[in-house]
């Protein structure tokens, strides 16, 4: 029977490199090891020319067969894209061809428990879950592993595990799937820290995001997320990061900044794991590209919470979520110094380019809070999904109209009527 080593490819831009292992039986001892000492330096130079460095690791066994792996790295998608998840072997086939081969993909969910993704054997191929229909085979030749991913969902994100299977011998390797994408914090009308570990889960997913990785945060710190209230990461730990170290927010480098930066010039503040999912935190969550577009709607006159659906409704839309908004920011570069109300009733708005009069001297999502839904009045962020006709094309909304005008038109949402915006 012969041989299986799995081996990773390079994981930028889709390509996959390949690294093969010659027999133990073709080889003496010196040999395998200059062969080693081969693939090394070759994987050095192919990895300097990319800009990248890449750790491979030689291992001789008892057997003095060399099994040659790199370290895992990832690839990077968005919502809505199309990806491969790169993954070939080497199978010295004697007695039995590849259709003998068994090839599984799983993805980690936690650190002992996996979730079945696909699997293959011969020409039997079935996907799981909800990657049925989106999952399939690159299918690039003998050897080829790969996983072609399709419309790429939040849910997506994250360790995925490729293993090849013969009768005798099985080998595995890691491939990381990272989002493009942009973390918030998020807390709901109810307050600050009101939120349990399933609750700040609930509440990402209802502002069109899900709970950020601690490694999402970090890169979130990395590109100035400054924000003093700690709340729930994915992996149910407890963090916030913190750009510009102040008394209030951990002190200037104190215990708790270890781990993620921590010092006098800032860090990740971390609590670590809590035992008890029932405390009460706030949530970091996570979202990515939008398939459609956040768009803000200035009515003849701005409305209360209850008019803004109606608003929105009007030209195809909906109200916009927070995670879209956050998403249409980074982006879309969606910039407009005007608040307009959300879905869960926040009023807020997206700055790109900062100036005086609209907030500060840094980017990012104003928020004025949860205003009152009734005696305050705002615009509206809307969101319309790829496809969605426009109702009131040329800039037609929906206002109040008849008896004496606006001192003494019908105030009822229901009263309203098409208007020229």
């Amino acid at each position: 029977m012969g041989k299986l080593s799995l081996q990773e490819g390079p994981l930028v831009g889709g390509r996959t490199g390949r690294m093969v292992c010659a027999p133990a039986a073709a080889l003496g001892r010196g040999a395998l090891w200059a062969a080693a000492w081969g693939v090394l330096l070759l994987t050095g130079a192919a990895e300097a020319e990319h800009g990248r460095k890449k750790v491979v690791h030689v291992l001789e066994g008892e057997s003095g067969s060399v099994v040659v792996q790199t370290a895992p790295g990832q690839v990077v998608s968005h919502r809505g894209g199309t990806i491969v998840l790169p993954c070939r072997y080497h199978y010295e086939a004697t007695a039995h061809g590849h259709d003998s081969v068994r090839l599984k993909w799983t993805k980690v969910v936690d650190p002992l428990a996996f979730a079945d993704v696909f699997v293959a054997l011969g020409a039997q191929h079935r996907a799981f879950g909800s990657y049925r229909g989106r999952a399939e085979l690159q299918g690039d030749g003998p050897g080829d592993a790969s996983l072609v991913l399709r419309n790429v969902t939040l849910q997506d994100y994250g360790r995925y595990e490729c293993e090849v299977t013969n009768e005798l011998e099985d080998d595995t390797g890691m491939v990381k799937l990272d989002l493009e994408g942009v973390v918030f914090p998020y807390h709901p009308r109810g307050g600050r820290y009101k939120l349990t570990f399933t609750e700040a889960q609930r509440a990402c997913a209802e502002q069109d995001g899900i709970l950020a990785s601690a490694e999402q945060l970090h890169a979130a710190w990395r590109d100035g997320l400054d924000w003093c209230n700690a709340g729930w990461l994915r992996d149910g730990s407890v963090q916030y990061p913190v750009s510009q170290p102040r008394e209030p927010c951990g002190g200037l480098g104190g215990a708790r900044s270890a781990g993620a930066g921590g010092g006098a010039s800032g860090g990740v503040r971390n609590y670590g794991y809590r035992q008890n999912a029932e405390e009460l935190y706030d949530a970091f969550c996570f979202t990515s590209n939008l398939p459609g577009r956040v768009f803000f709607l200035k009515p003849l006159r701005p409305v209360p919470f209850a008019g803004a659906a109606r608003a929105c409704a009007a030209r195809g839309a909906a109200v916009a979520k927070v995670g879209q908004l956050f998403a249409a920011w980074k982006l879309q570069l969606l910039d407009r110094c005007t608040a307009g109300w959300l879905a869960d009733g926040s009023a807020r708005y997206p700055i790109v380019n900062p100036r005086a009069r609209c907030g500060g001297r840094r980017p990012g999502v104003r928020s004025l809070g949860f205003p009152d839904a009734t005696r305050r009045l705002f615009g509206v962020y809307c969101y319309r999904a790829p496809g969605a006709p426009d109702p009131a094309p040329g800039g037609w909304g929906w206002g109040w109209a008849g008896g004496g005008g606006w001192a003494g038109g019908a105030r009822d949402p229901a009263a309203w009527t098409p208007l020229r915006v």
